[in-house]
């Protein structure tokens, strides 16, 4: 026999599905349809010190400029010394405060150390971008050693190696803003794309579990999370694209990412994917459609990479059925 605090515990219980169900959550379904006609203003990034990983080229490179035009203090670090530098003498010709640092990322020494460098040059960083990030695209078993612990090296366990670096301040100080690049190949698999599948589910886990730990932890935490999910993005990376209506589902312009990567820090939306409404067809694949259903997705609308190894495919586009 169930004891009298028992039956109490889970009759509460059954009281905070019923409230939940009834009440909290078309409550909630009601302010975010509000919430969608109302402006939201921006925060403001003058005077913020923001690190970008991977400001050589691309994305990083583009957010620095960002960042910069908006009065941003911007730290750019990046494995390439010449085009890193490139960027911030750039910076620094339109009157910018600009500073370049030559690192590996992989590397927590090197990584570690910078970062005391930067808070004795610069200042504490308050928002951290972490950008920098490489994508083999070849089938899992003709992936090496190697390759393999190079992809979790740069587009996992640096995040953990800068975050160590940086967030204690953001904490101690209760502000401050870190921005992870996700993938769709961190919210389902593709193929082609295992390992780089893998590490991309891993910064989305370790962006979730952060937020949770800093939510609990200060009911009046500052600290904020967001993590970018985008479709492929042609900065050089997707070198053969597998796409049956690239009309549909075109390769995303690295301009456009990296303005919606700085409106969702400065909006502070946790999860961003881009473009939004391929969202809405990955939810369908992945958790409203039986599995023969989701294959069939699979197979006539390709969003796929070719194996990188196949040098006969031509002009980077393969023909679909």
């Amino acid at each position: 026999m169930a004891t009298t605090e028992e039956i109490l515990h889970h009759v509460k219980g059954l009281a905070k599905i019923l409230f939940f169900f009834l009440i909290f959550l078309p409550y909630t379904y009601i302010e975010s349809i509000v919430n969608l006609f109302l402006k939201k203003e921006p925060k403001s990034v003058k005077g913020e010190i923001v690190l970008i990983t991977g400001t050589g080229h691309g994305i990083g490179k583009l957010l620095a400029l960002k960042y910069s035009a908006e009065g941003a203090i911007v730290v750019g670090w990046d494995i390439n010394e010449e085009l890193n530098n490139k960027t911030i003498q750039e910076l620094k010709r339109s009157g910018k405060q600009a500073y370049g640092y030559k690192v590996d990322v992989a590397n927590r020494e090197e990584v570690l150390a910078t970062a005391k460098k930067v808070q004795e040059m610069v200042g504490e960083v308050t928002i951290l971008i972490n950008n920098a990030g490489i994508m083999p695209h070849h089938p899992f078993l003709d992936h090496t050693e190697k390759e393999i612990r190079k992809i979790m090296d740069i587009n996992v366990m640096a995040h953990f190696w800068i975050l160590e670096a940086f967030l204690p301040a953001m904490k101690r100080n209760n502000h401050g803003h870190v921005v992870a690049l996700s993938s769709m190949a961190g919210i389902l698999g593709l193929v082609n794309l295992v390992p780089y599948c893998a590490s991309k589910f891993a910064v989305r886990g370790l962006m979730e579990g952060l937020h949770e730990e800093f939510r609990l932890d200060n009911p009046c935490n500052k600290v904020r999370f967001t993590t970018v999910y985008p479709f492929m993005v042609d900065t050089g990376l997707c070198k053969f694209v597998d796409v049956t209506y690239p009309v549909v589902t075109p390769m995303l312009k690295p301009e456009f990412v990296a303005d919606k990567i700085f409106e969702s820090q400065t909006l502070e939306k946790r999860n961003v994917a881009l473009p939004g409404y391929i969202n809405l067809a990955v939810m369908l694949k992945t958790s409203f459609s039986p599995e023969k259903a989701a294959n069939f997705l699979s197979d006539k609308f390709k969003c796929n990479l070719a194996s990188d190894l196949d040098r006969h495919t031509k002009n980077g586009h393969s023909k679909n059925n």
